[in-house]
């Protein structure tokens, strides 16, 4: 925002168990008031995968009630009246917003963008501060768009908490490793070995067998993996969010899917 070239509209986009509130008050409790106006939040919900269960959790309902817009993606992967009970059941926890139903996430950004639709005086009071309406002279719009239920890091082992997140189990473990896959092992731990409480994961692979690098993307039972070419230094990086995960043990059946690289020592010399 302090670069010269101007800049129009601002998204961004959170983990998907992130409680969205704090990150929006992040623009209207800071110097960032003075320089944006928050547009809208957008909460997208994976249709095939959304079990009615997560809104006992409090960060999945915490991203319908704090959500204006709500995209209902996937829905043709799975049957109408799923999807009319879901959305039943999003208008008991946040009857005005904007539900959208989507496939692939295509939806018309008229429709998404440049709305208007936060409402800062709900969530924010304090005497001197701009009401809603003198904030239109703002420079900037801010978007924040959250995905629900559904970035890497150095650490071999990594998670990450917050009190809403520890109430309700979810967990963010990544792994890293300068060593390659074996194909035929990585396919067993996704056929066979993968929680059945991870909801999402996502990464970059590299395979033995291969010379390219490899995009994963998860999310519930269903997985892709794209080609593309290797530019950097390969390695394995693979981040997986999911309710009451084993780090440990994720972490350990990834290292027995590695091809180790064993360094022969020349003959004739040592023991």
């Amino acid at each position: 925002l302090e670069n010269e070239k101007k800049v129009d509209y601002l998204v961004v986009e959170t983990t998907g168990i992130a409680d969205p509130l704090p990150v929006a008050l992040t623009f209207l409790g800071t110097e960032l008031r003075e320089m944006t106006r928050l547009d809208s939040i957008v909460t997208v919900v994976d249709c095939e995968n959304y079990s009615l269960d997560l809104f006992n959790s409090e960060a999945a309902y915490n991203q319908i009630a704090y959500g204006y817009i709500i995209l209902l993606n996937k829905i043709d992967l799975v049957d109408e009246a799923d999807v009319d009970a879901l959305e039943v059941r999003i208008r008991d926890i946040k009857n005005d917003a904007r539900i959208l139903r989507t496939q692939k996430s295509q939806v018309p950004l008229a429709l998404i963008l440049s709305v208007g639709l936060f409402e800062s005086d709900r969530y924010f009071h304090s005497e001197g501060t701009e009401t809603k309406s003198e904030h239109h002279h703002h420079d900037h719009d801010h978007h924040h768009h959250d995905h629900d239920h559904h970035h890497d890091h150095d650490h071999h082992h990594h998670e990450h908490d917050s009190h809403h997140l520890e109430n309700d189990g979810f967990i963010s473990v990544s792994f890293q490793s300068d060593q390659p896959f074996l194909i035929r092992k990585f396919q067993d731990f996704l056929d066979n070995q993968l929680p059945s409480g991870v909801f999402r994961a996502k990464g970059i692979l590299w395979f033995k067998e291969s010379t390219q690098r490899h995009i994963f993307h998860l999310s519930g039972k269903r997985f892709s993996i794209e080609d593309e070419e290797q530019t950097q230094e390969p390695k394995n990086q693979l981040v997986f969010i999911g309710q009451n995960l084993d780090a440990q043990k994720i972490n350990e059946q990834l290292e027995c899917c590695l091809a180790k690289m064993v360094t022969r020592k020349p003959r004739g010399f040592g023991k």
